[in-house]
Parts: structure tokens; C-alpha cells; sequence
């Protein structure tokens, strides 16, 4: 279970948990599943990348962030004194929408921002308006976020 990022900002959702599932099998056959659609895999993706994050860093201190405005980011890291880490997760490079990240550094300017997608086999840094993004897979965040 995830609970919102916040510091109580009055467009922020504050109260409602996020639950996930590391067997995605048993999430398949809860959601009725038989056969996966591409949006499907997405949010399969988006599971196995939290399992990785936390078995890996040993940390509960995932959280997500939403606003009221439908503005969404998949994970945010924040340490204790640390800018916030945002993480979006999209099985392919060219699904990522930079909207929600955009509207999460309206709000918290300054961390890194990570898209972990499948179709990529080095770092790529890449910049959406005002933002700054490392596109990455998944031992590649889990070795920037060791580091930082």
C-alpha cells in the first residue's frame, strides 16, 4: 500500500492509499485477466518496477502523488532532508505524457526525474518543456537511486 506524497497543499490528494501487488499473476486473475492487452502490461510494469525498488533499495519510503486535477506520478522517493524523486513507469519510451511530472515540479521544483520504460538499453536524458527527464530501464534507475 502507497500513501500520497504531500505536504498538505490544498490541490494535493492526501488521503487515499494505493495498493499494488507483487505476484502478478494473483493481479491478473483478481482483475479477470486471461489474456493482456498493451494497457495491461503497463500496469503490470508499474508493479514490477515498485517490487524492484523496494526489494533492491530496502525501503518502504515509496510513495505516489496525485493531484486534483487528474495529474498523476507513479512514485515519488523522498528521503528525509532529499529532494523528491519522481518516477514514472511505461513499458514503451513513447507512452510517456511528461503532463504529470510537469504539474509535480510546478509544485516541487527541484529532484530528479526518472521514466522507467522496457525499450531502452542505456540512460537517456531528454527535456519536456520545463523539465528534465532520464529515460532508463529498470537496473539502470535502481543504480541511480543507490547513488544518490
Amino acid at each position: 500500500m502507497l500513501r500520497p506524497f504531500t505536504t498538505h497543499r490544498s490541490a494535493e490528494i492526501v488521503a487515499a492509499p494505493k495498493v499494488y501487488g507483487f505476484d502478478t499473476g494473483f493481479v491478473c486473475y483478481f482483475k479477470g485477466w486471461h489474456e493482456l492487452r498493451s494497457d495491461d502490461v503497463g500496469i503490470l510494469w508499474e508493479h514490477l518496477v515498485l517490487n524492484e525498488i523496494q526489494a533492491q533499495l530496502q525501503t518502504r519510503r515509496v510513495h505516489y502523488w496525485r493531484n486534483k486535477g487528474g495529474n498523476e506520478v507513479d512514485f515519488v522517493l523522498a528521503g528525509r532532508g532529499k529532494k523528491p524523486i519522481a518516477i514514472e513507469c511505461k513499458w514503451s519510451a513513447s507512452n510517456f505524457d511528461p503532463a504529470g511530472m510537469q504539474a509535480f515540479r510546478r509544485h516541487y521544483e527541484k529532484g530528479e526525474n526518472y521514466v522507467v520504460v522496457n525499450d531502452v538499453d542505456r540512460q537517456v536524458r531528454r527535456s519536456f518543456g520545463n523539465i528534465n527527464v532520464i529515460l532508463t530501464n529498470i537496473s539502470g534507475l535502481i543504480r541511480a537511486l543507490r547513488a544518490s
